[in-house]
């Protein structure tokens, strides 16, 4: 059975499974906000020590909920590809256990030309990864849809996420903001990069890495009547201190639609 092993254990998060469960378990009990269970959630993938506060505010709205399956979209950062890669693999694995990939890829392969097998683009990938840990502690079982995204149409990738669209599914798009501007820059940027997100209106790469997925994830906002709700920002200054050269960081979900299901 092919497993993709973990690639940014010990540098984006703690690989001991003692120690990133006491990291996990303290970003979330300061992370809870008051907010129904989400369809749909836009959470950062930066090292722990500098992105981890803003997504457990995300993850912390999972908790008591059951989902069956995650469908998981992030910009492909190490491996350009030109289309929406799938694993191979039967499970992910990180320190705390494996998740079972679900065979739904296989019905994707076939029915969207765009969707394409590569593990080359998938194993070293951080903005998938640095997620598993946070849903293994606030789910108790799923299946997991891992989609990495190159240069493709949102519409396109809207199209895979509609086809998974159901009751039991989560969907996690993983993005980060501005990058690299001085704090008051990127404070700037990334609010006018929020308001648009929040009003339905799409972002350019440059607003965000994982502008596709987060434009694919508004077209079903839209389709499903999905309102966006801001959950926390911080910067990367906020969180590990140089205030000059900051990356911006938002958890924003997406609750309601649950008539459209």
């Amino acid at each position: 059975m092919y497993v993709r092993t973990a690639a940014v254990a010990g540098l984006f998060y703690p690989a001991d499974p003692t120690a990133l469960q006491k990291a996990l378990a303290g970003y979330l009990a300061v992370g809870r906000v008051q907010c129904t269970p989400p369809r749909a959630l836009i959470v950062p993938h930066a090292g722990y020590i500098y992105s981890a506060p803003t997504a457990a505010c995300g993850y912390a709205t999972l908790v008591g909920s059951h989902y069956s399956r995650v469908v998981l979209v992030g910009p492909a950062h190490r491996v350009a590809t030109p289309a929406i890669a799938v694993p191979s693999c039967h499970l992910f694995r990180t320190p705390l256990g494996d998740i079972p990939v679900a065979d739904v890829i296989q019905e994707l392969l076939i029915r969207f030309d765009g969707v394409e097998t590569d593990d080359v683009v998938h194993a070293p990938e951080h903005s998938l990864e640095v997620q598993l840990p946070f849903l293994q502690v606030v789910l108790s079982s799923f299946e997991l849809v891992p989609l990495c995204v190159g240069d493709v149409d949102p519409v396109l990738l809207a199209q895979v996420l509609e086809s998974l669209w159901d009751e039991g599914t989560l969907f996690v798009i993983s993005s980060d903001l501005s990058h690299y501007h001085a704090s008051d820059e990127a404070v700037r940027r990334d609010h006018a990069s929020i308001a648009r997100i929040l009003a339905g209106s799409h972002l350019m790469h440059t607003q965000a890495c994982g502008a596709t997925g987060i434009n694919a994830m508004l077209l079903l906002a839209a389709r499903h009547r999905l309102q966006a709700r801001l959950l926390d920002y911080r910067h990367s200054g906020d969180t590990a201190g140089d205030m000059e050269r900051v990356v911006g960081y938002a958890s924003i979900a997406f609750e309601g639609g649950l008539e459209d299901a």
